[in-house]
């Protein structure tokens, strides 16, 4: 039997089936809900249950605390509802046009980035083209089912072929695979576009852009969108890295420096070695953030990158730094073993009165 689940704050409904994850649910039925990896490491789908029970399958505790699970909170990609629900979670405005399908790709082209990237670029059958929002990611689809999901870096408007920026994790067998063993015309298969994080062009308020590592890719395709569009935004894009060679792409970001009316560029690297002869900012990336800017309440900003990088920036920003919480969007790059660490075991929820992305391997 299936169960209604009832949005709070628009009071808009939808049906979930047994054992069926409640974000599954509202996506399949155009209900467009905050979402990143999907799995429970990332925290993007966190949301209160208002009313009703539910039965929370194990996630990364740094995604939802214990604390958190005690007022009521839920990670709705791995909730199942045990009655009718009524929850309380920010619903996504301009996902619902989009087009999510499964489609076949041939491997166009592989460049070597740096060491440990490598850019893939994807062709796809010719009578089809991709729409997506700029942001949104894809996800492989392997031989055994498994999924591994990579942002595009490739603006919406580009005529091309699909670009991803693929870091190595030694030992992940789809990153061993595009290092080793992938070729020029190897057909691959994935599903998409999806996620939550893109860029929202209903507002006028200064961007922060705040990456780490391949966190560069899904921000690169947002600034090109905007100079495509014509925006017109005040950009800062904060970049960093444990060393010079993980900031792959510093020609192309320094362009945009010269190039792009009222955008800025600032790397900042946390371990520089000797070889570097490094001189600009080093630290923490979301700290030169602050560092620049104390008082953020009249900016935007889209963080990608690493968990702990964002999970950071998140709690700094909003709670000291003034910047409103339905301000901060994020993505975060949770691996296999990011899921794997510190998970939660299953949780049934009961009434409890509120009032208030697939692993890479």
């Amino acid at each position: 039997m299936a169960f209604n689940v009832t949005l709070r704050q628009s009071g808009r409904q939808f049906q979930v089936e047994p054992n069926e994850p409640v974000l599954t649910a509202a996506v399949r039925q155009g209900i467009s809900l905050p979402y990143g990896c999907k799995n429970g490491a990332c925290g993007s789908c966190k949301g209160t249950v208002v009313e009703g029970e539910i039965e929370q399958a194990p996630h990364s505790s740094s995604a939802l605390s214990n604390d958190e699970k005690t007022c009521g909170m839920a990670l709705f990609c791995c909730v199942a509802a045990q009655s009718d629900l009524t929850i309380d979670i920010r619903e996504v405005a301009g996902v619902g046009n989009v087009q999510v399908k499964q489609l076949p790709c041939r491997v166009n082209a592989l460049a070597r980035c740096a060491d440990d990237v490598i850019e893939l670029k994807l062709q796809l059958p010719a009578n089809e083209r991709l729409q997506y929002l700029a942001g949104q990611y894809i996800e492989f689809i392997l031989k055994d089912d498994k999924r591994r999901s990579y942002s595009m870096a490739s603006p919406p408007h580009h005529e091309g072929p699909v670009e991803l920026h693929i870091r190595h994790m030694p030992g992940g067998a789809f990153t061993d695979h595009v290092f080793n063993t992938i070729k020029e015309r190897d057909i691959l298969r994935f599903e998409g576009p999806l996620g939550t994080f893109f860029l929202r062009e209903d507002s006028d308020k200064p961007i922060i852009l705040l990456a780490s590592g391949t966190g560069f890719a899904p921000i690169k395709a947002i600034i090109e969108h905007a100079v495509f569009k014509n925006l017109n935004r005040p950009m800062t894009l904060y970049w960093g890295g444990r060393r010079k060679r993980d900031l792959y792409m510093t020609d192309l970001a320094e362009q945009w420096a010269r190039e792009v009316p009222n955008f800025k560029f600032v790397p900042v690297l946390s371990e520089p070695d000797a070889a570097d002869a490094w001189t600009g900012r080093t630290g923490f990336v979301h700290r030169a953030v602050i560092d620049d800017l104390p008082d953020l309440s009249r900016y935007q900003v889209y963080a990608c990158g690493a968990p702990l990088m964002v999970e950071s920036a998140q709690r700094d920003f909003t709670q000291h730094h003034r910047l409103p919480e339905d301000e901060f969007y994020a993505d975060s790059f949770t691996s296999a073993a990011d899921r794997a660490s510190g998970l939660s075991l299953p949780m049934l929820h009961r009434s409890c009165m509120w009032t208030k992305k697939n692993p890479r391997a």
